[in-house]
């Protein structure tokens, strides 16, 4: 079966449908499809890089995991716009704004984004399964494959049955974090106002300010979110659309919001419990279980544990979904939806095969990551602010100089961090 197949069988519920549901149903309907995407907003990449900086750093990064989350409640909310205002996804509409060329660019550089995606998810799941049960990594990975094409089987079967799985998931990355950061305790909330400053000082704060976002603001949701829309709930006229639209605002708020919360409780357990002289290896998983069953307890550790599990094997799902998303999308390829999916997994599955080191390869995809966002976030500003496309749904002015700035801070991060890189590998390479 064909993505077009797959999703154009399905009859589309009405508003009024979900409004004889009563009041409570009706408005717990509406919402879904950013807690799907908030799900990639707290994958196991950002286990990586949010302990990584609260370990080094202390709370001096706060400021860039609440600008991350404001930056990405906004361009979830404007690429929801988009789904909800065209019904087509974003990658479909780039096929038909751009030209060939650029579509085959856009297309190569999400199909490397996918891969640096799921090798965070797979890594994760697999290191979790691990830690859990004691599975090697490898067949924990061959379990994760399984169980996220058994999550996306169920979307075949009904929008809202794949969104309830994803969601049972994260409440459970949600109080995983939860019962952590109040078993660890000790928080110096003075310190977290303090962090909320913006600022960088001392080695490796811009690589982990870019990972960050990277790991927050992610490339493959901003396609996926759109698509979420396309089979959604159907409006009968503009002043539906326009119910939608707002609720689908809370949707971002809400959704993205705890998925914010859960990425600073991060941060703040790491700083609280491993900013200290001697302390090693806090951006590399086991340690950080282990580091936390020695300090906290044996729940700590099984919390985090479980909360990484359900990370990956969630983030994985929507993962591999955002890969068939972008390639129906921009190249109208008709794949069937086993062999894509499969092929946006081999590589992480290979990665774990090969038994290289999980949590450098984690922290490197999610600076990956950071760098194919701008291919993202211009070609939506462009397209969300065309009145022609969107019609009465397309940007104010201000949301477009909002949406402008956003792209502006994370291209310029970007750039930084890439003459960084190439700067301090001359130099190394001159010092032999």
């Amino acid at each position: 079966m064909t993505a077009t197949a797959e999703t154009g069988a399905r009859r589309r519920v009405t508003l009024q449908e979900v409004r004889a549901r009563g009041r409570g149903r009706a408005a717990a309907s509406l919402l879904g499809p950013a807690f799907v995407a908030s799900v990639a907003y707290v994958d196991p990449g950002n286990f990586a890089t949010n302990f990584a900086a609260g370990a080094g750093h202390g709370y001096e990064l706060v400021w860039v995991i609440v600008m991350a989350n404001l930056m990405a409640i906004g361009v979830q909310y404007l690429t929801s716009k988009a789904g909800l205002a065209t019904g087509r996804s974003l990658p479909e509409l780039c096929r038909e704004r751009f030209g060939r060329r650029a579509n085959v660019i856009l297309w190569l550089q999400a199909e490397v984004v996918a891969m640096a995606t799921d090798l965070a998810e797979f890594v994760g799941a697999a290191i979790g399964l691990n830690l859990i049960f004691g599975i090697p990594l490898f067949p924990a990975g061959l379990i994760t494959a399984v169980v996220a094409f058994v999550i996306l089987a169920l979307e075949q079967r009904g929008y809202r049955r794949f969104e309830l799985a994803i969601i049972a998931l994260l409440g459970l990355v949600g109080l995983g974090f939860l019962y952590v950061f109040f078993a660890v305790g000790g928080q110096d909330y003075g310190q977290i106002a303090a962090g909320l400053v913006p600022h960088l000082s001392g080695t490796g704060t811009l690589g982990l300010t870019v990972g960050i976002i990277g790991a927050t603001v992610m490339p493959h949701v901003i396609y996926l979110h759109s698509a979420l829309q396309k089979n959604r709930i159907q409006a009968a006229d503009g002043q539906e659309r326009k119910t939608l639209l707002r609720y689908n605002k809370w949707d971002c708020v809400i959704g993205l919001g705890l998925a914010g919360v859960v990425n600073l409780s991060m941060l703040c357990i790491a700083a609280a419990l491993f900013h200290k002289p001697g302390t090693t290896g806090i951006s590399d998983l086991g340690p950080i279980h282990a580091h936390l069953d020695q300090l906290v307890g044996g729940g700590a550790a099984l919390a985090f544990g479980i909360a990484l599990m359900a990370s990956g094997l969630s983030s994985s799902s929507v993962g591999t979904y955002a890969g068939q998303v972008v390639m129906a999308g921009f190249m109208n390829w008709r794949i069937p939806l086993l062999v894509r999916r499969a092929l946006t997994m081999l590589p992480s599955l290979i990665i774990l095969a090969l038994a290289v080191n999980t949590s450098q390869a984690l922290v490197f995809s999610q600076i990956v990551l950071s760098f194919g966002i701008p291919f993202a976030l211009i070609p939506l500003l462009l397209i969300t602010r065309d009145r022609g496309t969107m019609a009465d749904m397309a940007n104010r002015r201000l949301t477009s100089i909002l949406m402008l700035l956003t792209t502006v801070i994370i291209t310029s991060l970007n750039i930084y961090l890439l003459a960084d890189t190439i700067t301090g590998a001359l130099a190394n390479a001159n010092a032999f």
